[in-house]
């Protein structure tokens, strides 16, 4: 994947096969949805064909076996999802919807599945100064969401008859009032989605082609991108697995959970009063003005906010509607380029720490351990952890820390938990910082300052039982839990 950043830590475990799912076919034999086609040079053409041995094969945006996208990033029980699939060459598929949870370990659960759907090759994208887009792609299926559906992340999987399968993913959500908001950072997801990775069409704001298929840099990548066309490879998009590593440890212990994408936050679909807490559970570097303001009135108001990545709000962007008057459709980040302000936070004298603590500082290439700091503060309270204790791998990806010639938010008090020294690619000495400080509100502001965090909460072979003990800290603190 030609992606601007890499995720150390991947995608997590996805656990849906549909191997073991068998149907009627045309004679009223059982067979395995999953069948190898007919052989080249075969001459038994009506034979049932044989069951898969390999399982499943992603897509892939060469040949588009199956690629999808919605309408809509997130919608409400009693509404509806339309979905936009291609599929290549034609031929029925099915969609099955999980949502994202513990399930005692499973880390998702199948809540639907669609009828066996016609699929047709949908027209190619559609790309004008290197912005993509399908938006002119018919309607393939339509999931009305039943009024009793939790709200939640879910992910629609699509897969073909002949074994191709790919993921679109959505967000159930509510207005009801919870303890903690989940915000799913889907215009960040977006920035870095390279649809087509084909060699000559996709973009992101990271990446182009050129004509002779060679990569481009940020210089010359798409300055707008839009949410109509599928996610590139498999569909899932990068960073995504922070976010669900947070929702199977969270729901496992039983929080109250309301969920919203990072386009409610911009539509002014959120609001704060109801919650507690707001969650940014994975990277979450594009930020709109309006999703700035919510979220710092949200502070003022008493809400207590929690950024579980690093690299949180760098750059600023727009959102706007599609050609058809569809809003926040497409995203626009000038970056560096063209008049206008810059889109930095901190080049227009509004930098991150001002509203989190520290700000970001830089990639990590390799993993450092987390050095802790202050650990008599109730965060670390009954973690096991001591002043100096180094939590092995936790600083990874990219990494935050204070900046002090940097103004810092108001706050009643203010503390770092975790100063940890790493080298970056040119082999400098640098640090990553963990911070927390109250509002004058009373609200806890918290910024792990590491891409590690919400892994260690949940991912095989990442989990630390003392980040999951501080991060129950924050948060039954938060909830106001005993």
């Amino acid at each position: 994947m030609a992606h601007a950043v890499s995720d150390p830590f991947g995608q997590g475990p996805l656990p849906w096969l549909r191997g073991s799912e068998t149907y009627f076919d045309d004679t009223g034999q059982v067979v395995p949805w999953y069948v190898d086609l007919a052989q080249p040079g075969s001459t038994n053409t009506t034979a049932i064909p044989s069951p898969r041995t390999s399982g499943p094969r992603t897509a892939d945006d060469v040949h588009r076996q199956i690629k999808g996208f919605t309408s809509t990033g997130a919608a409400a029980p009693g509404e509806a999802i339309d979905f936009h699939i291609t599929v290549d060459p034609p031929q029925q598929f099915s969609v099955d919807i999980y949502r994202i949870g513990h399930y005692g370990g499973d880390g998702a659960s199948k809540i639907t599945t669609s009828p066996r759907l016609s699929g047709i090759v949908q027209p190619a994208p559609l790309s004008v100064d290197r912005t993509v887009s399908c938006h002119h792609w018919w309607q393939s299926w339509r999931l009305q969401i039943p009024s009793f559906w939790n709200v939640g992340a879910y992910v629609a999987v699509l897969t073909t008859a002949d074994g191709h399968r790919s993921h679109v993913p959505f967000t159930v959500r509510d207005n009801r009032p919870a303890d903690l908001l989940l915000l799913l950072p889907d215009i960040t997801w977006q920035a870095y989605n390279l649809y087509p990775e084909d060699g000559h069409t996709g973009a992101s704001l990271y990446h182009a082609w050129d004509e002779e298929g060679r990569l481009l840099g940020e210089s010359e990548a798409a300055i707008t991108v839009s949410f109509d066309r599928p996610y590139a490879g498999a569909g899932l998009p990068l960073h995504v697995g922070h976010a669900y590593d947070f929702i199977r440890w969270a729901e496992r212990y039983g929080y109250d959970l309301a969920y919203a994408d990072a386009r409610d936050l911009h539509a002014g679909r959120v609001d704060p009063t109801r919650y507690r807490g707001l969650v940014f559970p994975g990277h979450d570097e594009y930020w709109s003005a309006n999703m700035r303001r919510t979220t710092e009135l949200a502070r003022e108001h008493g809400t207590s906010l929690v950024f579980l990545s690093a690299n949180t709000m760098y750059w600023q962007v727009e959102l706007g509607p599609s050609a058809s008057g569809v809003p926040d459709r497409l995203l626009t980040c000038r970056k560096r380029r063209g008049p206008g302000k810059a889109a930095l936070w901190r080049e227009i004298d509004r930098p991150e720490q001002q509203l989190m603590g520290i700000q970001y500082a830089g990639r990590v290439p390799e993993p450092h351990p987390m050095v802790v700091r202050n650990a008599d503060h109730w965060l670390w309270e009954a973690t096991g952890a001591h002043e100096g204790d180094e939590i092995e791998g936790l600083v990874a990806g990219e990494a935050d820390r204070y900046f002090p010639r940097t103004a810092l938010p108001d706050h009643e008090d203010r503390i770092l938990l975790a100063h940890s020294p790493y080298r970056d690619g040119d082999k400098v000495r640098r640090h990553q910082e963990t911070s927390l400080y109250r509002a004058p509100s009373g609200s806890l502001v918290f910024a792990s300052g590491t891409f590690a965090w919400s892994p260690a909460l949940d991912r095989p072979g990442h989990v630390d039982p003392r980040i999951q003990r501080a991060t129950a800290n924050l948060l039954d603190r938060i909830c106001k839990r005993d």
